[in-house]
């Protein structure tokens, strides 16, 4: 299953996971962190997958599996060990209300509560759980899990193979208001959609606004943590991620592979290159145009720039001290100077 070449006891028998600093006999852990190495020679656990690279400085009895790249290996194991802990009956659970004019597919589980608008699309082998509101003309990929209490509003699309985590809204109205002459606000018809393309990920709790005209884009690949906010028509580009607690402020596009730490911020209508790092906590506010370019801090910049300019912030007492020894030096030298003179 993760193409490893096992050195140790070959019948190894384990029976469930556990992390590395306290798993006991009978367990299966990894290792992919140096950090942790220590915990190596001291373990409990029965299985070990480490990397093909790791070398041993002390024995061991525990068995290994090695593996080109430990952490995705284990990834690999735990979601077939939660495909099989997740596993929902096949069928729909009363009280629901499925409209008339749905389409439901084969291999579908429609949890209680779950509410199916009108011409909905669920595709084959999709989950519902219950309190999923699906509204009209919304339509949800195969092989899609929506979880708990999420909304998806009408007109909005979810590709195949996505998870959405509960309590996300995906679908509502994009923030826009035009001021008048007498100080209110008119709201601004938010008539677009959202389009989530297939193999996407979205966290708990997360808002992702429906396009003013036209759709809020979530690329192919793309994953989304807890907590965002992504507003009307942005773009998130093909496996892209972004961390908790972001914003990403209106027709901002968002390239492939961009990487997004928790509570960024990116005001509207920027361009973010492919392959950008953008370090948490920083605020964006102009578009990011070369590719692979890492920025950090408010208003962000150069990521390898902002490191040289704190480690000289660090400096800045012992320099205070530096320049006041050198200005009595100058000083001296100049009454010594009159003096001669």
């Amino acid at each position: 299953m993760v193409g490893g070449r096992i050195e140790g006891n070959a019948e190894t028998s384990v029976h469930s996971f556990g992390k590395i600093e306290e798993a006991g006999s009978g367990q299966l852990t990894f290792l992919a962190n140096p950090k942790y190495e220590e915990y190596l020679y001291v373990t409990n656990a029965s299985l070990i997958i480490v990397n093909e690279a790791q070398e041993l400085k002390e024995s061991i009895t525990a068995t290994l599996i090695r593996v080109p790249d430990a952490y995705s290996a284990f990834a690999t194991l735990l979601e077939k060990y939660q495909q099989i802990q997740t596993q929902q009956p096949i069928g729909i659970q009363q009280p629901s209300y499925i409209d008339a004019t749905a389409k439901i597919g084969d291999g579908v589980f429609i949890g209680a509560f779950a509410y199916i608008g009108e011409n909905v699309i669920v595709g084959n082998g999709a989950k519902i759980f219950p309190g999923v509101y699906l509204g009209r003309n919304s339509i949800v990929g195969e092989y899609s899990t929506i979880h708990p209490g999420v909304k998806i509003y009408h007109e909005c699309v979810v590709g195949n193979n996505v998870t959405i985590h509960a309590g996300s809204v995906i679908g509502g109205d994009g923030f826009g208001f035009a001021p008048q002459p007498d100080g209110t606000f008119k709201k601004v018809p938010q008539i677009g959609n959202v389009v989530v393309e297939n193999n996407v990920e979205i966290g708990a709790n997360t808002t992702i606004d429906r396009g003013t005209i036209g759709s809020t884009l979530i690329k192919a690949g793309a994953k989304l943590d807890n907590l965002l906010q992504i507003a009307h028509n942005v773009e998130v580009g093909n496996n892209s991620v972004i961390a908790a607690q972001a914003g990403i402020s209106g027709s901002t596009k968002v390239g492939n592979n961009v990487m997004i730490g928790g509570q960024v911020g990116i005001v509207g209508h920027l361009q973010i290159a492919d392959g950008s790092k953008i370090n948490a906590q920083s605020g964006v506010s102009k578009s990011i145009k070369t590719p692979n370019t890492a920025v950090t801090g408010s208003p962000a910049y150069d990521y390898t720039a902002a490191l040289r300019s704190q480690a000289l912030a660090r400096k800045l007492p012992e320099l205070e001290k530096r320049i006041k020894e050198l200005e009595e030096l100058v000083k001296a030298i100049k009454q010594s100077a009159e003096q001669e003179g």
